[in-house]
């Protein structure tokens, strides 16, 4: 088993490796200009799908003749089963301990070693294109992550009701590609380009001249359609680009009980594919058999170009393995997923990979021979407890070491003391038991309502260690409130309300699965059995301004409208530029004869949309009621503007231009 060095021991041995790596020939690609780097990262993608892997399923031909020209590392693992917590890993260096990416819209510190930022500084151009809004710093779910970028192409948004999916929240990946390749063409070299290919992510959809040939196994068919991508862009890419694919994780597809991704440490969602090809061949059909990291990645590459690795890394360059009569020893891989916590409130789960065992730590520990047991089917953790003890204990001693190194950066950025005490008790809840832990921070609800635009759970927050529920014990739980974000997203509400009804009398305290059958069985007209789960969920998130708007709506329609003013009071102080709610609380005021309080929501309505139908409409025609005709008409015309095909506009107008 090989504990993580200490920093020191780290610095040293990285000496060691680029004195030997200079040394055997396989040193930093000094040649001027400095190669072009193309990293492509594919979203949700097995290692065991590729064929340079092994797989004879014939979906990767494009990286199955690139890993002919590189250097394929076998065993490389990600640090988490989580796009934005991989990503941070992958571009940094750093473990997400260190990181503390550790969720969705968790910002990426400042002080971080960041690869675009340190080869900016070494004279790159530098471009992300991706494909999601998961990764859209400006949307909050990944801030931070443009860092160092001269372009950052995302720009993605919310799905309104009837809009396509691939033009709000997502983009297909010819679409990224296309981006990608124009930047490339138009701006001088050197250059770092960043491509993120989201298309494997559910809801599998493979492009239309894969869809039937994959029909009952939609997922390969993504598999296949990234595969040209990548074939696209290495093939525009000049011939001495560095180039690397990885994985950020893996997908489940039902092994060990999980659907997709996200709460569970198995290989199935940790080992990734990993190619580099060097610049001039070097390296070129070395298969590296031992077990590597993505924290490796951001080293290699800087090492590769002859830049300086900042000490302050994790991660080891990959390079000493390509040499000849490389030594090939294993490297101890930590992972973690906060996602069970943070989504459901159960226990989060970390894991460590030494030797020939996979560790977990859970309420229910789990050790694994992956050797003997490669599916990792039989838990051998009370037979083997001395082994399961050790592990263990490298595992505390690794989160330990991390904790501390975290605090100290975070108060060399001039991070309070407070902030960074409560760091380093965080992670050392993860280390093993502890007591008075601060509880872990909600995330914010704009942000849970864009994530949940991609199938994704969160919000429920928790304290660091969770409730101490096994999230072995609730896969189901978790696969079935996945399942019923989908529909409602797709609007497949009928769907959606008997999976979100078992997962709220299972997991009564989920905020956005109250939230979600309430808003399933509103878009149903079932108004009053609307009421209880969005009361529940404002319950829960009381700062979830979508879920009082919710709640407010049904309310009126079950003519309860003096709640129902109460709730949109709420969002309007909230979020006083929401021309929607505004017009809203005005509605519900003329309703119950707070005429002046109406006009005065109405009006703000309009100030924010001036060509907001509703708000004008019935603006038009409280003023033309209570005799001002004249500063109606103005209004009504807007209306009859916005909707010619609406006869009550017309009427109304005809109405107030009668003298």
């Amino acid at each position: 088993m090989f504990p993580r060095p200490h920093a020191a021991s780290r610095r040293a041995v990285r000496a060691g490796v680029l004195l030997l790596a200079v040394t055997v020939g396989f040193g930093p690609v000094l040649s001027q200009p400095r190669p072009s780097i193309l990293l492509i990262t594919l979203d949700t993608t097995r290692a065991d799908r590729m064929g340079f892997l092994g797989s004879t399923r014939g979906l990767t031909p494009a990286l199955d003749a690139l890993a002919r020209t590189a250097t394929v590392f076998s065993r490389a693992y990600a640090q988490a089963p989580v796009t934005t917590v991989s990503h941070a890993t992958l571009l940094t260096g750093l473990y997400p301990p260190s990181h503390h990416v550790d969720q969705f819209g968790a910002p990426l510190p400042a002080s971080a070693p960041y690869l675009p930022e340190l080869l900016k500084r070494q004279g790159y151009r530098t471009g992300a294109f991706v494909g999601s809004l998961v990764l859209d710093p400006r949307n909050g779910t990944a801030p931070g992550f443009d860092r160092g970028f001269d372009v950052y192409d995302a720009g993605f948004r919310l799905r309104r009701p009837g809009e396509d999916r691939y033009q709000t929240v997502e983009r297909h990946g010819d679409a990224v590609v296309q981006r990608a390749i124009a930047w490339m063409n138009g701006v001088s070299r050197p250059t770092f380009v960043w491509v993120h290919l989201f298309d494997p992510h559910d809801p599998y959809d493979p492009p239309a001249d894969l869809r039937a040939k994959f029909a009952s196994a939609p997922y390969d068919g993504e598999i296949a359609a990234v595969d040209r991508l990548v074939g696209r862009l290495v093939g525009a890419s000049a011939p001495d680009t560095l180039v690397v694919v990885a994985a950020d994780h893996g997908e489940a597809l039902g092994d060990h009980g999980e659907a997709t991704h996200g709460v569970f440490l198995y290989d199935e969602t940790l080992h990734v594919p990993l190619v580099m090809r060097l610049p001039d061949g070097r390296g070129a059909g070395v298969r590296v058999p031992t077990r590597v990291r993505l924290a490796d990645v951001a080293p290699t590459l800087l090492q590769a170009i002859g830049a300086a690795v900042p000490s302050e890394i994790e991660g080891q360059s990959l390079l000493s393995f390509i040499a000849p009569a490389a030594k090939m020893e294993d490297r101890p891989v930590y992972a973690e997923s906060s996602y069970p916590r943070q989504a459901f409130g159960w226990s989060p789960l970390v894991a460590w990979r030494a030797d020939r065992f996979l560790y977990v730590r859970a309420p229910k520990r789990e050790l694994y021979d992956l050797v003997a047991d490669p599916s990792a089917a039989r838990n051998i953790a009370a037979a083997r407890s001395r082994v399961a003890d050790g592990m263990d204990a490298e595992l505390t001693a690794f989160l330990g070491r991390t904790a501390v190194e975290g605090a100290r950066r975070l108060r060399a950025e001039g991070a309070s003391a407070r902030l960074a005490e409560a760091r380093e008790s965080d992670e050392r809840a993860k280390a093993g038991p502890a007591s008075g832990t601060p509880a872990a921070a909600r995330v914010d609800p704009d942000v849970a309502e864009r994530l949940a635009a991609l199938g994704y759970v969160s919000g429920s927050g928790g304290s660091p260690g969770g409730n101490g529920t096994d999230p072995k014990d609730r896969i189901a739980i978790a696969n079935a409130l996945h399942e019923a974000i989908v529909a409602v997203e797709d609007g497949a509400f009928a769907r959606a309300v008997p999976l979100l009804e078992k997962v709220t009398a299972s997991e009564p305290a989920i905020p956005i699965a109250q939230l979600n059958l309430g808003v399933a069985r509103a878009r149903q007209r079932q108004y009053a059995g609307a009421v209880p789960p969005l009361t529940r969920a404002v319950a829960l998130q009381p700062d979830d301004m979508r879920g009082h708007y919710e709640l407010g709506s049904a309310l009126y329609e079950t003519g309860d409208l003096a709640r129902a003013a109460a709730q949109f009071a709420i969002v309007a102080a909230k979020m006083p530029d929401w021309a929607d709610a505004r017009y809203s609380l005005g509605s519900v005021y003329a309703r119950i004869d707070r005429v002046p309080d109406a006009l005065a929501e109405l009006r703000a309505a309009v100030a924010r949309e001036p060509r907001h139908f509703r708000a004008n409409l019935l603006l038009g025609r409280l003023l033309t009621l209570r005799g001002d005709k004249a500063a109606a008409i103005p209004y009504l015309q807007t209306a009859v503007a916005v909707d010619p095909s609406s006869a009550e506009a017309k009427q109304f107008l005809a109405e107030a231009l009668k003298r």
